[in-house]
């Protein structure tokens, strides 16, 4: 499915459908269509819960279980064309970026440690000094 796009991804489901119906005569099981197009099952529950979402297909609910038909092939041409970065994808950006921040901080608040250990050492070097300066007369 890499390089697929909804469009595409929703005209081969569709086609899948038409070819299984006309096989089998009557609307196929969605592990027939994954089959067909050589997806994984999940995958292929994912495109069919997209296309049910946009109307182009119908579940129709029978006691052999859950079949596919078209409900509007024409709202295929309403799917968009460019191919879009997966979830995971997203993600892992948002991940990374996340951790660049923390990171960051992290950096930041070291920074702030270390001036504030390197103002302590000065000002007990000072009261130090200033002690010996006493005492040594």
């Amino acid at each position: 499915m890499e390089g697929k796009n909804q469009y595409q991804e929703g005209h081969l489901f569709v086609a899948a459908v038409r070819v299984l119906e006309h096989r089998h005569g009557a609307p196929p099981a969605l592990d027939q269509i994954a089959e067909m197009l050589k997806f994984s099952s999940e995958q292929t529950g994912w495109i069919s819960r997209r296309l049910h979402q946009a109307g182009i297909i119908k579940l129709v609910e029978s006691a052999f279980g859950d079949r596919w038909g078209i409900e509007d092939h024409l709202k295929l041409e309403e799917l968009p064309r460019e191919t879009e970065s997966s979830q995971l994808d997203e993600a892992l950006k948002q991940f990374k970026a996340e951790k660049n921040k923390i990171a960051l901080k992290v950096e930041s608040i070291k920074e702030q440690q270390a001036k504030k250990q390197k103002d302590l050492f000065s000002e007990i070097e000072k009261k130090l000094k200033k002690n010996l300066a006493k005492k040594s007369p």
